[in-house]
C-alpha cells in the first residue's frame, strides 16, 4: 500500500502544478459563475436602446395595432416603400415594416420588414402580437356579439402553477420545477465532463509512460496493479481537489455577483418595499429573487455529498476502464476501436437527460439511473427532483460492486498489455489476458 501511495503522491503532485490546472481551476468558476449570474441580469435588465421602426400600412388598418414600449417606437409614414428602403442608410429608422393588402387583408395581410441589419426577436415578436391581437379581435367583431370586448376582458385568465414539494413527514416547501431542471443539467453535464476528461488522463498517462518504456523501469520496483491503482487514484484526487476549488470560488463569486447586481434579493422584503412605495418591483427582479430564494431552500449538503459520491464512483469505473485501454495500445489513434464502447455509455446517459426532465420518476430515468455505466449522470439528474432513499441506495451498491469489479477487469489487462509493444491487440485478445491466471 505504501507503493501505492508513493505512486499516488506522484501523480498528484505533478499535475496540480501544472499551469494548465492552476488556470483552468481558477478560470473556470468566473465562467461557472456568469452562467448562474448573468441570465438573471439580463433578463432584469434589458436592452435599453430605443428602435425606431417605420410603418407604411398600404392598408390603412393598423394605425393603433402596434403599440410604443420603452425601447421600441413605432413611426406611421406616408410614402412609398421602394423610396423608403435607400433612406433607411440615413440612420432615422433602424428597419421599415410594410403591411401591404392581399386578397383579404383582413385575415392575411403580406408583412414585411425590412433592415440592413438582421432585426432582434423582440422586435419581430412585437409586430407580430400587436397585429395577431388586432385581427383576432376584427375578426371576433364580425360576429356583432354585443360588449366582446368586456366578454374577453373578462374570460382572459394567467394561471401560475405553484409547485409544493412533501416530504414523508408531511413538510411542505415551495420548489421550482424550472430550478430542478436547470440544477439537474448541469449536474448530469459536468458529471460527464468530469469522468470523460480524468479519465481520458489516465488513459493517455498510462500510453506515454508505456511509449517512453518509463514504465519498464517502475514496474521492476512496483507490481502492475500498484502502479495502476496509484494512477488512478492519483488523478481522482486531482479531480477532487479541482472540483472542490471550483465549488468554493463559485459559491463566493456568486454570492458576490448577487450583492453587486441585484443587492439583497428577498421576494418579502421586495413585496415589502413595492407596496411602501406605491409602485410594483419589476417583474424580472421578482422571478430573480425567488429563484435564489429556493435556491436556499434546496438540500445542499445531499446534493454536494452525491455529487462527490457519483463523480468518485463513475470516475473510478471508467478510469480503471480508460487505465487498461491505456495499457493494451502503443498510440491514441490504435484506442479508438476501444474508445466508443466506453464512451458510449456516457452519451447515451446525456440522451436520456431530455427523458429525465419530462418523468423524473419513469421507468426510462429510474432503470438508466440504476445501470453502472449510466447512473452516475442519470441519478444525479434526479436527485434535484426528489429520489426516494431506496433507490438511491440500491444505485450507489450496484455502482460500487461494478466499479470493484471493473478494477479487477483493468488489473488483469494492465499487467500484461502495459510491456507489450507493437501488436495490436482485438477483443479477443483482451479476453484472453483477463483469463490469465495469477
Amino acid at each position: 500500500m505504501s507503493k501505492i501511495g508513493l505512486i499516488l503522491e506522484r501523480e498528484y503532485i505533478s499535475r496540480v502544478k501544472k499551469k494548465s490546472f492552476i488556470i483552468m481551476t481558477l478560470l473556470s468558476p468566473v465562467l461557472f459563475a456568469a452562467l448562474i449570474i448573468l441570465p438573471s441580469w439580463f433578463a432584469m435588465s434589458g436592452s435599453s436602446d430605443l428602435k425606431k421602426v417605420a410603418v407604411i400600412d398600404q392598408t390603412g388598418l393598423f394605425s393603433e395595432s402596434l403599440k410604443n414600449t420603452s425601447t421600441l417606437e413605432f413611426d406611421f409614414i406616408q410614402a412609398s416603400p421602394e423610396e423608403y428602403k435607400k433612406e433607411l442608410k440615413s440612420g432615422a429608422h433602424s428597419s421599415l415594416l410594410v403591411i401591404a393588402p392581399a386578397e383579404d387583408s383582413l385575415q392575411n395581410p403580406v408583412i414585411k420588414l425590412y433592415a440592413y441589419d438582421q432585426p432582434g426577436i423582440d422586435v419581430v415578436n412585437a409586430i407580430s402580437s400587436g397585429l395577431e391581437n388586432d385581427i383576432e379581435s376584427r375578426k371576433l367583431k364580425s360576429y356583432n356579439i354585443p360588449d366582446i370586448d368586456k366578454i374577453l376582458a373578462s374570460v382572459k385568465t394567467n394561471i401560475e402553477v405553484q409547485t409544493i414539494k412533501m416530504s414523508e413527514s408531511g413538510e411542505e416547501k415551495e420548489s421550482s420545477t424550472t430550478l430542478a431542471m436547470i440544477i439537474s443539467y448541469v449536474c448530469g453535464l459536468m458529471l460527464y465532463m468530469f469522468i470523460f476528461m480524468f479519465g481520458v488522463q489516465v488513459m493517455r498517462g498510462v500510453m506515454e509512460e508505456k511509449t517512453n518504456r518509463i514504465v519498464e523501469v517502475v514496474i521492476s520496483s512496483v507490481k502492475p496493479f500498484e502502479l495502476m491503482m496509484g494512477k488512478v487514484l492519483g488523478v481522482a484526487l486531482v479531480g477532487l481537489t479541482q472540483c472542490l476549488m471550483w465549488a468554493v470560488l463559485t459559491l463566493v463569486l456568486v454570492s458576490a455577483g448577487k450583492m453587486f447586481f441585484f443587492g439583497i434579493l428577498d421576494v418579502e422584503n421586495l413585496q415589502a418595499v413595492s407596496v411602501a412605495g406605491g409602485a410594483a418591483v419589476d417583474q424580472g427582479t421578482m422571478e430573480a429573487a425567488r429563484m435564489f430564494g429556493m435556491i436556499k431552500m434546496l438540500n445542499l449538503p445531499m446534493l454536494a455529498g452525491t455529487f462527490l459520491f457519483y463523480f468518485l464512483g463513475g470516475y473510478l469505473l471508467y478510469a480503471a476502464l480508460f487505465a487498461a485501454v491505456g495499457s493494451a495500445v502503443d498510440n491514441e489513434s490504435d484506442s479508438q476501436q476501444f474508445m466508443m464502447p466506453i464512451t458510449i455509455p456516457l452519451i447515451v446517459a446525456i440522451v436520456v437527460l431530455s427523458s429525465v426532465f419530462r418523468d423524473p420518476s419513469g421507468p426510462v430515468a429510474f432503470w438508466f439511473s440504476m445501470i453502472p455505466f449510466t447512473s452516475p449522470i442519470i441519478m444525479m439528474a434526479r436527485i434535484p427532483f426528489g429520489v426516494p432513499l431506496h433507490e438511491l441506495f440500491i444505485s450507489m451498491f450496484i455502482l460500487v460492486v461494478f466499479f470493484i469489479g471493473a478494477i479487477w477487469m483493468a488489473a488483469k489487462i494492465y499487467r500484461t498489455g502495459i510491456l507489450m509493444y507493437g501488436k495490436k491487440p482485438g477483443w479477443a485478445e483482451l479476453w484472453k489476458w483477463i483469463r490469465y491466471k495469477d
